[in-house]
């Protein structure tokens, strides 16, 4: 009788875990033009900031050098700031022009003039661009790309192709027969239909999420309730940037208020300044004295608000 020996299982064998894929690096850093490996380099690194420092120096002198020669001519006399030879520095300070450009030139009326202008215009446009863009981007009526495209199509018309049809309008408005030259609305109205500022809202609009619209109106809130309490408040970055455009533009436009507002006790600070210095005997230094009281408040504008300006023309562009 043989015997067997006993075969023996094999052990099971035991599972191997999966190894686990490491999750992609997040890109933290920021995106240039040249990478940072090659900014490390001693000629590339050079290179780089001698061309950043000569970019920046040119943007410097095309863009405030006027500005500080008009501060600067202001502070002159008459006779250094005529002189054949241009002075960079004052040779004596007259800081007191200022004030008689203020006085003579009686700036104080015109400033006033200017900023009901603005302030009334900024209203009236974003009032306007408000509801179009949310009719046409909420509440999408028949044709309504017909009419964003008919508007979009005006901003490539010339400004000055527009300028005689408008004045017609103004000094004999259709069906009512008023005319609104030497008056606020001459300024106003014009300007209340902005494509540009309809557009940019319209965009940030489109990237509100329709689950909002939708709970509003299961709430029961109708279109105006929705725009005023649901759309406005998400919306307010970019109605600060077509703020500041509105007021800009109706602070710096030059030709249409030089058409429009006749009367000296109406017209604008920019019209003003150039009638005075074309028909009075008004000193080059007092002249650029008003230029740059004029000119104030829109680069302090600019300066304060330039972070929500980028901020508001980005906003909604893209989603997520």
């Amino acid at each position: 009788m043989t015997l067997t020996a006993p075969q023996r299982t094999p052990p099971a064998a035991v599972p191997v875990p999966a190894r686990r894929k490491r999750p992609p690096k997040e890109f933290t850093g920021t995106r240039t033009l040249i990478s940072a490996s090659d900014l490390r380099r001693g000629w590339r690194r050079t290179a780089y900031w001698a061309v950043l420092a000569v970019v920046t120096i040119l943007f410097v002198l095309v863009f405030f050098f006027p500005v500080y020669w008009m501060a600067t001519g202001a502070l002159k006399s008459p006779a250094e700031l005529v002189s054949p030879t241009p002075t960079l520095f004052p040779r004596t300070f007259h800081p007191e022009t200022y004030a008689t450009a203020w006085s003579q030139m009686r700036v104080a009326r015109y400033f006033a003039n200017t900023a009901l202008y603005a302030l009334g215009g900024w209203a009236i446009q974003l009032a306007v661009a408000v509801t179009a863009a949310y009719a046409l981007s909420t509440l999408r009526p028949v044709l309504g790309n017909v009419v964003l495209g008919a508007m979009l199509a005006s901003l490539m018309l010339p400004a000055a192709a527009l300028l005689v049809p408008a004045y017609l309008t103004v000094s004999h408005v259709p069906l009512i027969g008023v005319n609104l030259l030497n008056t606020p609305w001459a300024l106003w109205l014009p300007g209340a239909a902005n494509a540009f500022n309809v557009y940019i809202l319209k965009r940030f609009f489109d990237q509100i999420p329709s689950d909002l619209i939708d709970s509003a109106s299961l709430d029961g809130a109708g279109p105006l309730r929705t725009l005023w309490s649901v759309v406005l408040p998400l919306a307010r970055p970019v109605l600060g940037v077509v703020s500041i455009f509105a007021v800009i533009g109706m602070w710096k436009d030059f030709l249409w208020p030089l058409l429009v507002l006749q009367d000296p006790d109406t017209q604008t600070l920019s019209v003003a300044l150039s009638r005075l210095s074309a028909t009075s005997q008004v000193p080059q230094n007092v002249m650029m004295a008003g230029l740059v009281i004029a000119s104030v408040p829109m680069i302090a504008i600019f300066l304060i608000f330039q972070r929500s300006i980028i901020s508001g023309l980005s906003a909604g562009a893209m989603k997520g």
